[in-house]
This record gives C-alpha cells, structure tokens and sequence, in this order.
C-alpha cells in the first residue's frame, strides 16, 4: 500500500471496503493519465487488462467507474477519501458531487462543511490549513467560487506559485432539481448565463483545466433526464470547435463502442474506436453525412446508413 493511501486511511478511519476501493482507484490513476486529452478507449482499455469487471463506457465519453458499497459502509466518507487522494497525490482542485434528492443534498453540504458532526475531512491537515470552498446549487449564481479561481489564475499568471495553497472547489447539486429544470426540453439553470459569472456556469467548469464528477448513489438517476443534460453540456463545452453530427451526437474524437456484429467490416458487438472524421450533409443533399472511425487503426466509413450501429 502506498504511504499517501495509508495515511489518508488512517486519517479518515476507513473501514476496509473503504481502503480497497482507495486502493482501486490509486491504481486506475496510475493505469490511466489525469487529464481532459486522455484518450477514453485506451483508457478503458488499460483499466480493463487489471479490473476486467468495469465492461464499458456506458453513455459516457469518458471513462467512469462504480464502487458499490454496502448500505451503512460510509460513502460519503468515501467521497471524501477520494477528494483528498485526488487532491494530495494528483493536485485535483475542483469537483462536482451530484446528490440523488434533497435530503441527501442537504447532508452532503453539512458533512462537507467544517466543524460539523460528520466533517468527512476531519484529520487531513490539508484541509484544516485550508478549509475546501462549498459551492451548491443554492449559492453559485453569486460567482462564489469563481471570482477566487479568476483571481488564482491572474496571480499564477503574474508569476505568484503560492497560489498552490488556495482551498479547492467542491461544487455540491441537487439533480432532482435540475431534472425538474429540464422538463419540457428546457435547458437547466446552471447551462444559462449569468450575470455575475459572465457566462453559464456550465462553460465556467467545462473550461477548467481538471474537474472531477462524484455522483452519490448513480444507480437512482444515471439516465435521468437530467444527467443527461449534464453529460451534453460538458460533452458540448469539451469539444467545441470540433466537427460534429448532431443528429447522431458524433464529435470528431469521440470514443465510440461499435454495438452489433458486421463479419464483413470484421467488427464485433462492443468493438471500441475513435471519431476521426466527420463529414455533414450538403446544404443541396448531394454528399450525405458519413464519419470516419478508427478501429485498431483500422479507418472505416460509415453512413446514414449504418451509424445508428456505432
């Protein structure tokens, strides 16, 4: 076990499930490059020749993965555990945690607040020098949060690297809320702008250099209408620039899992590549759209046609 995994254990008194779900994730960080480049097939890849249980990118297009634990093993203090190895051994300063309903949103924000009951960060000096900013759906319209970091950037860029020692940004949701905001095709709050922010806070966190998404008890809401509004804004913000086919929600880069079996392109049912190319319709209709994706390095063209199968 590694020192900084150790200590965060014994720090947070983890229990032993706890401890080995630290562990799997210290592992994946070495399997798989932190970053907004990493490359979500080979990504999937190298975590699947160690952990052959993780089977997918579901819907995502990034990789992402599950820890189950038993009802009253304590995930929140998981979450917390993860927020502190992220940060002490990866220099993570900003993360999205996702609560399933009230209740639990309201929890959340008090066991990530200091000086309370269930602080999850309690024993990581870190954190007591410089206690962690709790943004939520409540409080962000104010700019919290987003003021200090535009500040942190103008000083690093001055040339000031003690701005290293600034607290890092938790951002707690409520997703029921937001999937009552996207009813009706509308777009959530948080993906419109604001005055005080000077853009959506959407763009504000997809344009940060790291940001990492916890979402509490997944299972309840992971096709919701409203993480799914959440994975295309993000998704929109990551790639803009890029050349896409929106009606088929393919970005040029876009990892891409093939989903029947074709003996003749010689691709099976969960074969995995990469958008490289896409081309849309001419305005005229003389060209229909198509895309270019690399299997194995292997460039084949699809159409209308057949990209309902990728």
């Amino acid at each position: 076990m590694k020192p900084i995994v150790h200590s965060i254990s014994q720090r947070l008194s983890l229990r032993a499930p706890q401890q080995e779900s630290l562990q799997i994730l210290d592992r994946v960080c070495e399997l798989v490059p932190l970053g907004k480049s990493t490359d979500a097939t080979q990504a999937l890849a190298a975590v699947q020749s160690e952990f052959p249980s993780v089977t997918g990118l579901e819907d995502r297009k990034f990789l992402s993965l599950c820890f189950a634990l038993a009802t009253g093993v304590g995930k929140t203090r998981l979450m917390g555990a993860f927020i502190s190895y992220l940060h002490l051994a990866h220099s993570v300063r900003h993360f999205f945690v996702l609560a399933p309903n009230l209740t639990i949103y309201n929890k959340l924000i008090q066991d990530f607040t200091p000086n309370t009951k269930k602080y999850v960060f309690q024993g990581i000096a870190a954190f007591a020098v410089n206690a962690p900013e709790i943004i939520t759906g409540d409080n962000y319209e104010s700019g919290r949060g987003v003021r200090e970091e535009r500040r942190r950037q103008r000083t690093f860029d001055l040339g000031d690297r003690s701005v290293g020692e600034d607290p890092i940004h938790i951002n707690i949701f409520n997703i029921s809320k937001i999937n009552s905001e996207v009813r009706g095709g509308k777009s959530p709050r948080i993906k419109r702008l604001h005055e005080y922010i000077g853009e959506s806070y959407f763009a504000y966190l997809a344009g940060l250099d790291e940001l990492v998404l916890l979402m509490d008890e997944s299972h309840r809401y992971r096709a919701s209408a409203g993480v799914k509004a959440i994975n295309e804004a993000f998704h929109a913000e990551m790639t803009a620039g890029r050349r896409c086919l929106s009606e088929w929600g393919l970005t040029e880069t876009d990892p891409v899992i093939y989903t029947v079996n074709d003996y003749e392109r010689e691709l099976f049912n969960g074969s995995l590549g990469r958008v490289e190319q896409v081309f849309p319709a001419a305005e005229d209709d003389s060209t229909a759209r198509r895309a270019v994706v690399s299997f194995d390095g292997r460039r084949i063209d699809f159409t209308d046609a057949d990209l309902g199968d990728v």
